[in-house]
């Protein structure tokens, strides 16, 4: 089976796009200001990819698993499956590497915070209608990035679903290849036990005739090869 048909390349590549979406999400966080909505928004969402990729990541892992049992089976080999191992340790060295950066980021913005907290206790108080012109425009921008994550978790959503349809059609594929094994290993024992039968026959009938029976049955047989032979090429 050639990569472009081989369900685990097909999961591999939408695992892959997730992944390439979570960086360029990531590059963007590293680049807001920690005290902004925009900041707690994007952090909200890596937790959620790189959840959703964790999820899809074991799931690939398993089928793995399965097929390392009987590699032959299912057409691998052990490089193959060493490949596809190693891409599992990478998407998942990437993930985490993105999900720790996060997770110091959070630390490093609840400190900031608290020191901005305590340097506006010791600051002037900002007039009632400046504070009003502030939390006027914070809930436009939140309600901004409410839309945004919606949208995006719902891009994020049907990714899951096409990626449970890919796993689906992979257990339905071996399922398959499974029954036609099992067909063509009942016809093969059916072959061999008519074979076995005409083999007895043929010997018991050698047998009986003798040594005198056996060469004209000899020649018979060749006589009838050659006939058969002739037809066959003027056909």
């Amino acid at each position: 089976m050639s990569s472009a048909q081989d369900p685990f390349y097909i999961v591999r590549e939408e695992i892959q796009d997730s992944i390439d979406k979570l960086q360029i999400t990531f590059h963007r966080w590293e680049q807001t200001p920690s005290n902004t909505g925009e900041h707690v928004y994007l952090t909200k969402e890596l937790h959620t990819s790189c959840e959703s990729i964790v999820w899809q990541v074991d799931e690939l892992e398993k089928t793995i698993s399965v097929a390392s049992r009987d590699p032959a089976y299912y057409g691998l080999n052990e490089g193959e499956l060493s490949r596809r191992r190693n891409w599992i340790g990478s998407a998942r060295n990437q993930v985490g590497a993105v999900r720790r950066a996060v997770e110091k980021g959070k630390s490093n913005s609840a400190f900031s915070a608290h020191q901005d907290l305590m340097g506006t206790s010791r600051s002037n108080q900002y007039s009632s209608q400046d504070n009003d012109d502030f939390i006027a425009s914070e809930s436009d921008r939140q309600l901004l990035l409410m839309r945004q994550q919606d949208e995006e978790l719902d891009e994020l959503s049907e990714s899951v679903q096409r990626i449970g349809g890919v796993g689906l059609t992979i257990h339905e594929e071996l399922s398959g290849q499974e029954r036609i094994l099992n067909d063509l290993s009942l016809e093969m024992e059916t072959t061999s036990n008519r074979l076995d039968f005409v083999q007895k026959r043929v010997a018991m009938v050698m047998k009986k005739a003798g040594i005198k029976g056996q060469i004209m049955l000899i020649v018979f047989l060749v006589v009838l090869f050659i006939i058969l032979f002739v037809l066959v090429f003027l056909t």
